[in-house]
């Protein structure tokens, strides 16, 4: 008996054995579980392809049903030509801006023009020209071929159902308009097209007609008004003239003379007030002269009149006469005295008569200048009062000049417009002209049907992708080795098929392994199960070139090479929830191991729910509990399988208290018994995350394998059953992935391809 299998036994494909160092224990993905990424995209497309595919098909078909059933709709159109300034024969008309418009000016003419285009009027025109209240396929948008009950909507309807097919495109850098009409008559929708163009060009000639009338009678109006009005202002000109006495001279040359003669009185005011001062100076002076001595005369005056000159010079010479004999010691009586003295006083008077006189003429000429500078003054102020009242005058004037020109002006001008529109009603103009008339449309417009069926597609492209990503970002299990590896840090002991279909087991059990399966496959696959078909726990003895059984035969070449120095007497098998595969798992390994030559005990230490006496065919009544009771039944306990060198320790009645069986003391001398015996003790227990029979265990066992089932173990499942078992010192060795789908990428590459391809290679 061998402790360990050689490599020649059973050579261990190269993709199986997963190495410890591939992730550190309890790491995890760094990504967040729910992040959408390249990878996630791709797996999705990969593994939900057919969903993707049928979404397509369905939306492709329903956007094929839809375009089948949609009414074929034909687009017929005109162009016409829009000029924001008709022609103009007469120059500037009124109302219209002379030179180029602004370019906001034309996109808001265009616009309104285009909104009248579309009008309920211009409809309702159309509608009741055609008759198209009346017909039911206008109505129903139905082809003229197709069988309708009259109809007779009211006319704003049908001329609402109008607008609503119509449209109105302009054409770039250019004054035309495409009128656009869609409806499921060709010859209708050309028929329309023509009414509408015809019916805009007309409305629009009669609203140019129209408005040149209107503008010609407001015109006449309000030239009669002004004529009268012109002719009032210029009897009231010639009145204000003749009232005010003004001449036809202009205001500046009555201004001008006026201010000359201001001027010149102004200057005769200042040279009569000059010379009144220089004559009242001088009569002051004669005034002051002495009576009593009347010598002292100014020299102006001695200059002035030469008979003062001697009558002075004769008294000054009598004074002296007067005084020479009072020198001489003559009295006053003396004779000559008395001679001299009336020499003095007769000089005296002729000098004082003739001061008189001259004093008398200044006093005459003072007043006459003084009667000289009032009437100077009263011409003066007579002649500002004048230029005062011509001032305001003028500005009266100038009033009802200005009145009278600007009437006049204005009465010019309308009556140049008033002759102008009179003749624009004779000959007018349109600005809209129709460039081309509609043609019958050849084909439909509507539906697309590429476009409804590319648009279908990328909807089922889109939905099936939605749908895949959602399935794969909402979906919790675990999907391959890879996924758990992440999830949980343990190294992949293997990967073993799925079987719960009966397809999947005569595919991957039944089939001979390197080979896809032949027709004697098949035609087992499809015909009923047979009488002696063995369980799936033990497909691995009874088919052991299967497909299942090279699976297990990789678990037990991982298990032997994760401790090649110190190999793994007893080995649990556990799960994080129920309904994995932890029997089968168990089953398969115990197999395996007992297939390269060693003794095997198979020991179920499911106290709670057993199942593997049931595999083998055996019964309840001797196993682990009766063995833990009385350690002298074992042997009695511990019954030999069917398969070389495996036996098999069942459960045993169950107790009420497995958990404090499996903690016992007399539990670890049973398996200290059961490893002298045997050279493997595989060891079944319950789920780790439902009770703590598989967490206890986990303590007295060399190595734990967690069995992980693709597609059903949760991903919080399979870490909260790793960190039960390490939280007590557990020894977990690694996952086996269970119930693997055939197609499945992590079955597939690890158990067919490689293996089978070096098996070919080698025969």
């Amino acid at each position: 008996m061998t402790s360990s299998e050689s490599p020649a036994s059973s050579p261990p494909p190269r993709t199986t054995v997963a190495p410890i160092w591939r992730t550190a224990p309890g790491a995890r993905a760094a990504e967040p579980e729910f992040a959408l990424s390249p990878t996630v995209l791709l797996n999705a497309i990969v593994k939900h392809w057919v969903m993707m595919v049928i979404a397509l098909v369905l939306s492709g078909a329903a956007a094929s049903v839809y375009t089948a059933r949609q009414t074929r709709i034909f687009e017929a159109f005109g162009t016409v030509q829009m000029d924001p300034q008709p022609l103009m024969p007469l120059g500037n008309q009124p109302g219209k801006e002379s030179g180029p418009e602004s370019f906001w000016s034309n996109q808001e003419y265009f616009a309104t023009q285009h909104q009248i285009l579309t009008s309920r009027k211009v409809a309702a025109t159309v509608v009741r020209k055609l008759g198209l209240n009346r017909d039911p396929h206008f109505a129903f948008e139905a082809p003229a071929d197709k069988k309708l009950a009259p109809v007779n909507i009211p006319i704003d309807k049908a001329a609402e159902i109008l607008r609503a097919r119509l449209s109105v495109k302009p054409v770039s850098d250019s004054r035309l308009a495409r009128v656009i009409y869609r409806d499921a008559d060709p010859d209708r929708a050309q028929r329309v097209v023509s009414a509408i163009i015809d019916t805009y060009v007309d409305q629009n000639l009669d609203m140019t007609l129209s408005s040149a009338t209107t503008r010609a009678e407001w015109l006449d109006t309000q030239l009669v008004k002004l004529k009268a009005d012109l002719e009032s202002q210029e009897m009231d000109l010639h009145d204000f003239k003749k009232r005010n006495n003004l001449l036809s001279v202009s205001f500046d040359d009555q201004s001008n003379m006026l201010r000359a003669e201001i001027q010149q009185l102004n200057a005769t005011l200042t040279e009569l007030k000059a010379r009144r001062e220089g004559v009242a100076a001088r009569l002051n002076v004669l005034a002051g002269i002495n009576p009593e001595d009347p010598a002292l005369i100014p020299e102006s005056e001695l200059l002035g009149n030469t008979a003062l000159a001697p009558l002075r010079a004769s008294y000054i010479q009598a004074k002296k006469d007067l005084e020479r004999t009072t020198a001489l010691g003559k009295g006053e009586n003396h004779p000559e005295t008395q001679i001299a003295l009336a020499g003095v006083r007769a000089s005296r008077q002729a000098l004082l008569t003739e001061l008189g006189n001259i004093r008398a003429g200044v006093a005459t000429d003072l007043d006459a200048v003084q009667r000289e500078l009032g009437g100077v003054t009263a011409l003066y102020e007579s002649a500002k009062k004048q230029a005062m009242e011509l001032n305001l005058n003028e500005v009266r004037y100038a009033r009802l000049r200005r009145s009278k020109d600007n009437t006049e002006h204005v009465f010019g001008v309308v009556l140049e417009r008033s002759t102008e529109s009179g003749l624009s009603k004779l000959m007018p103009f349109n600005n809209v002209r129709v460039l081309d008339r509609p043609l019958r449309p050849e084909g439909p417009v509507l539906p697309r049907s590429g476009m409804n069926l590319a648009f279908g597609a990328a909807l089922g492209l889109l939905l099936g992708l939605l749908g895949a990503v959602g399935r794969e970002l909402l979906d919790r299990t675990v999907r391959d080795a890879d996924d758990v590896e992440r999830e949980i840090g343990l190294p992949s002991l293997g990967s073993l098929p799925d079987v719960s279909s009966r397809a999947a087991k005569e595919a991957l059990y039944y089939g001979t392994y390197g080979k896809k399966g032949g027709r004697r496959d098949k035609d087992k696959a499809n015909g009923p199960p047979a009488a002696d078909e063995p369980v799936s726990e033990l497909l691995v003895h009874a088919h052991p070139k299967s497909a299942a059984a090279e699976a297990a035969r990789a678990v037990r070449t991982n298990l032997l090479f994760m401790s090649p120095d110190h190999p793994y007497r007893s080995l649990l098998v556990t799960s994080g929830g129920p309904a994995e595969g932890k029997t089968m798992v168990a089953c398969s390994i115990a197999i395996a191991m007992s297939q390269a030559g060693q003794r095997v005990c198979l020991l179920d230490c499911d106290l709670r729910r057993p199942r593997v006496h049931t595999v083998f065919g055996m019964t309840l009544q001797e196993g682990v509990t009766t063995a833990l009771l009385d350690p002298s039944r074992l042997d009695e306990a511990v019954k030999e399988s069917t398969v070389p060198n495996l036996w098999v320790l069942p459960a045993g009645p169950m107790p009420p208290n497995p958990a404090d069986l499996v903690h016992s003391e007399a539990f670890g001398r049973l398996l200290e018994t059961l490893k002298g015996r045997f050279d493997r003790i595989v060891v079944d227990s319950p789920p780790a995350c439902v009770v703590t029979d598989a967490v206890v265990l986990s303590t007295r066992i060399d190595a734990t394998v967690l069995v992980v089932r693709a597609r059903r173990t949760r991903r919080e499942a399979a870490r909260r059953a790793l960190r039960a078992l390490r939280d007590v010192g557990g020894n977990p060795a690694g996952f086996v992935l269970n119930a693997v789908l055939r197609s499945s990428e992590q079955y597939q590459y690890s158990y067919y391809r490689p293996y089978g391809h070096q098996s070919e290679a080698d025969a």
